[in-house]
C-alpha cells in the first residue's frame, strides 16, 4: 500500500489529532480509522461518472505515536468498483496537505 506516514508524535499530540479527526473527518466502524473525503473537483473522469459510488475517501489511521494516510481513493459505497484506485497527483497532494494543515493548526511537533 502506498501511504504517507508521520511518526514520532507525542501521546499528547495524538490525543489532539484524535479529537480533531472526530470533528473534521468521517468516522469508520474502527476506533482509530478515519476517512478523508476527496473533493469533487479532484475526482477522476471515471469517479465523476460513478455518482452512485460517492463519496470517495482515503483512509487515515491513527497509531500510538504515528498517523498514516493511504494513497488509495475508495468508493465509500462499493469497494469493488473499478473507480477505486491509487491517488492521482492532485488527490495525493490534497491528502498530504490535509495532514500538514492539521499538524500546523494543532501545533503538533514532529
Amino acid at each position: 500500500m502506498r501511504s504517507y506516514l508521520i511518526d514520532e508524535i507525542s501521546p499528547r499530540d495524538i490525543k489532539k489529532i484524535g479529537k480533531f479527526l472526530k470533528k473534521n473527518a468521517l468516522s469508520s466502524s474502527l476506533d482509530r480509522i478515519f476517512w478523508i473525503q476527496i473533493p469533487e473537483e479532484l475526482l477522476t473522469e471515471e469517479q465523476l461518472q460513478h455518482k452512485e459510488c460517492r463519496p470517495y475517501i482515503c483512509a487515515l489511521e491513527l497509531g500510538s505515536d504515528w498517523l498514516k494516510l493511504e494513497f488509495l481513493v475508495r468508493s465509500s459505497r462499493n469497494m469493488m468498483c473499478t473507480c477505486s484506485g491509487y491517488c492521482t497527483a492532485k488527490q495525493r497532494n490534497f491528502v498530504i496537505e490535509y495532514a500538514n494543515r492539521m499538524i500546523e493548526e494543532l501545533g503538533v511537533r514532529t
